[in-house]
């Protein structure tokens, strides 16, 4: 399926700000996420998160839900059972409280989940919910770059690092502590370095360079002749605007943002008014402002017009005035806007031509074996797959599961060196 951003017109109140804040007790979890597990808590963290501390249950859309995960809005059923795992799945925390004491506790991720009428209500345990709220200590993660994940390692990888964007380092690492942090601890095969390298390490840290907003390198030290530890050194993704993720800048360059601040609207208000209503909205009731004289306080006036939908009667036209200077910034930055629009269209065409590139040439491959070797490669890529939704995908499509098209890669690389050379961006 197609990673696309997900329609943020579609979308209302808190599920419009596409990203959560993710406390630490919360990115670390004890026991296994799957990639689908892993992106349904994030969702229904953000469209719970105003309401964690002083409501016991969360209600969401369950067509919303799934089209916010990246699956088909009709399959209740692998909702069904991501929401079931999600209740059986362990959360750990390992923190100082308020008074700087070293508190432990666990919860279940969601104490229930239901659905009914087609709406998905679901809850947190009271001692989960405030560790989730907790603004002390945060990750804020972007729902649109959680959809563009194809692995639950790169994710799972991805959230425990960009909190350390700004200090550029995540500290050592025991490996102990990573297995966990990728839900692979007690995993006789991941034991060994060499196969967590090889099948964890170096395709997450590949997809999160490739796909987020970080850019990520391992360091690792050694205890002897042993690797004990491991590191990652953090950078801003230089291809940020080509990934199109947007954490205020480009509401800072529109003509409506800078109209809001001359009225002495806040820089926080001023992104959350145009977020929550669009810029054409907000630009209608700063032109009716515009109208009105002897307005004491533009800013309570120009909450309540929002708020209430303030509009001109219709014999009166409301005649906004707008200095050329400003008209002028706004033309230049619609330029760049659609230019830039151009370049991430451009990007993402050709991301789709590759991974359909991709995906026809593992159906060559695997034509091109003979019909016991085609089983045996069928029956090995299978037994790689630890998430049974992802082994049934490939039981449901063999090797067009476009879902699975980095493992298939990755799985026909090691079996033909080379296959995929010649398929570039």
């Amino acid at each position: 399926m197609e990673q696309t951003d997900i329609p943020h017109t579609q979308l209302t109140g808190a599920l419009r700000r596409q990203s959560v804040k993710k406390n630490v007790a919360a990115i670390h979890i004890s026991g296994k996420l799957t990639l689908l597990q892993r992106k349904l808590s994030n969702v229904l963290l953000l469209n719970a998160y105003d309401a964690l501390i002083n409501k016991q249950k969360h209600q969401i859309d369950a067509r919303t839900l799934c089209m916010m995960v990246g699956y088909n809005s009709n399959d209740m059923e692998t909702l069904k059972q991501s929401l079931r795992s999600l209740a059986e799945t362990v959360a750990e925390w390992d923190m100082l409280d308020a008074d700087g004491k070293q508190e432990w506790g666990v919860s279940s991720l969601l104490s229930y989940a239901k659905l009914s009428g087609g709406v998905c209500e679901y809850a947190y345990s009271p001692a989960l919910a405030e560790k989730l709220h907790d603004p002390k200590v945060f990750a804020l993660i972007n729902l649109n770059i959680q959809r563009r994940f194809t692995s639950g390692h790169a994710l799972a990888l991805y959230e425990n690092c960009y909190r350390f964007v700004r200090t550029g380092s995540t500290g050592w690492w025991p490996l102990d502590l990573f297995r966990r942090l990728m839900g692979v601890e007690g995993s006789a095969y991941y034991e060994s370095f060499k196969h967590l390298n090889a099948k964890v390490i170096k395709p997450a840290v590949a997809e999160v360079n490739k796909t987020s907003n970080i850019v990520l390198e391992p360091e690792f030290k050694k205890m002897g002749r042993q690797v004990a530890e491991v590191r990652f050194l953090i950078k801003e993704n230089p291809q940020l605007a080509m990934l199109d993720i947007d954490d205020g800048e480009g509401l800072r360059q529109g003509m409506v943002y800078q109209r809001l601040l001359a009225v002495g609207v806040s820089d926080r208000l001023a992104r959350q008014w145009i977020t929550e209503h669009g810029e054409t909205h907000v630009a209608e009731k700063l032109d009716y402002l515009g109208a009105r004289k002897g307005i004491e306080s533009p800013v309570r006036y120009l909450s309540a017009a929002l708020r209430d939908d303030y509009k001109e009667e219709a014999s009166k036209p409301a005649a906004p005035k707008v200095d050329p200077e400003v008209l002028a910034q706004a033309e230049a930055a619609r330029e760049e806007a659609a230019r830039m629009a151009a370049l991430r269209e451009a990007a993402k065409e050709r991301q789709r031509g590759l991974r359909a590139a991709r995906l026809e040439r593992i159906r060559d491959l695997a034509a091109d074996r003979s019909p016991t070797q085609r089983d045996a490669d069928k029956r090995l890529f299978l037994s790689r797959l630890e998430d049974e939704l992802e082994r049934g995908e490939f039981r449901r499509a063999a090797w067009s599961a476009a879902l699975l098209e980095h493992e298939m890669v990755e799985f026909w690389e090691e079996m033909l060196p080379g296959s995929f050379d010649d398929l570039t961006l």
